[in-house]
């Protein structure tokens, strides 16, 4: 396979908070302070995925803690920055409370491999015939966006159908998954098992995906 780094791939250019819009592609939620300032935060499945994620928050200079939300799964937590605002303004509806429901994709969105990479990080998992990026059951109208998204990186990928379990952006074939693993690089420590080309994971509860602190 051929490992050059593309000009989307996730290590093509330095870490930025734009990175963490990633992260509101899966079950991540924005909930702005009026118009001064914004917190983000995501419940994941497995510890690992809190710590490397918040790392991954810290290199881009938005500290975030680790805690458990009341669903009792890990949750990684910045607070209310200012430079988080912006984000909060492109992701949410006017007037929405950011609990999800007010949640769209912007106009004009462009998906990176480093965005790309948060999404894997937070809801990624190799699935039985392909590799399946977790959406947002609480913002439905998101979902065929982001598989739009994902074309121009040449990664065409499908939604699961209605009997999934927990609702996904899939990619499946050989070209599809070696494209997919350049974009978002080599898996940190502790998070082999949930990159392309992984034995499958077990599916994650429903309501990880839906609960916040």
């Amino acid at each position: 396979m051929d490992r050059t780094i593309s000009l989307f791939s996730a290590e093509a250019s330095g870490p930025g908070l734009g990175d963490l819009a990633g992260l509101l592609c899966c079950h991540g939620q924005i909930t702005g302070f009026g118009r001064t300032a914004a917190r983000l935060s995501v419940v994941v499945e497995e510890p690992w995925r809190a710590h490397v994620l918040a790392r991954e928050f810290r290199c881009r200079g938005a500290d975030a803690q680790v805690s458990k939300a009341d669903c009792g799964r890990p949750q990684v937590r910045t607070s209310f920055r200012v430079d988080l605002l912006p984000l909060a303004l492109r992701w949410l509806r006017e007037g929405a409370a950011g609990d999800g429901s007010g949640k769209t994709v912007p106009e004009g969105f462009r998906l990176s491999g480093a965005m790309l990479r948060m999404w894997a990080l937070a809801g990624g998992r190799p699935g039985t015939q392909g590799y399946l990026l977790g959406v947002d059951p609480l913002a439905p109208g998101t979902h065929e966006r982001l598989v739009e998204a994902l074309t121009p990186l040449g990664v065409p990928a499908k939604l699961t159908g209605p009997k999934a379990e927990v609702p996904a952006v899939k990619v499946t074939g050989k070209r599809r998954l070696e494209a997919l693993l350049e974009l978002i690089g080599e898996p940190p420590p502790g998070a082999e098992a949930a990159w392309p080309g992984a034995e499958p994971l077990p599916v994650p509860h429903p309501e990880a995906a839906t609960s916040t602190a």
